[in-house]
């Protein structure tokens, strides 16, 4: 299992984001505390994920997912919630 970065960009207006957020929180412990960006452990790959995302975008929407696992990572900012679960999950 593995960390993976999904983030997005939903250009058309009136967009709806609880089909996609649902499909994200489906793939596996998550952390989100950035507007469109997504922490996911998942044992899926980063072709999968997207493959199983694209379907609740539009033709015009931006999707990127990166994998994540493994040193170097730091942030700033976030509150203890959200630090400690990028210090215990994130590896």
């Amino acid at each position: 299992m593995s960390t993976k970065l999904i983030a997005y960009d939903l250009n058309a207006p009136g967009q709806n984001y609880d089909d996609l957020i649902e499909a994200i929180k489906g793939l596996g412990a998550w952390w989100h505390h950035l507007d469109s960006t997504w922490l996911v452990k998942s044992d899926l790959n980063t072709s999968d994920i997207r493959d199983r995302l694209a379907k609740h975008l539009d033709s015009g929407d931006e999707l990127l997912v990166v994998n994540v696992t493994g040193d170097p990572r730091s942030w700033r900012g976030f509150n203890d919630r959200g630090s400690k679960w990028l210090k215990e999950t994130w590896d």
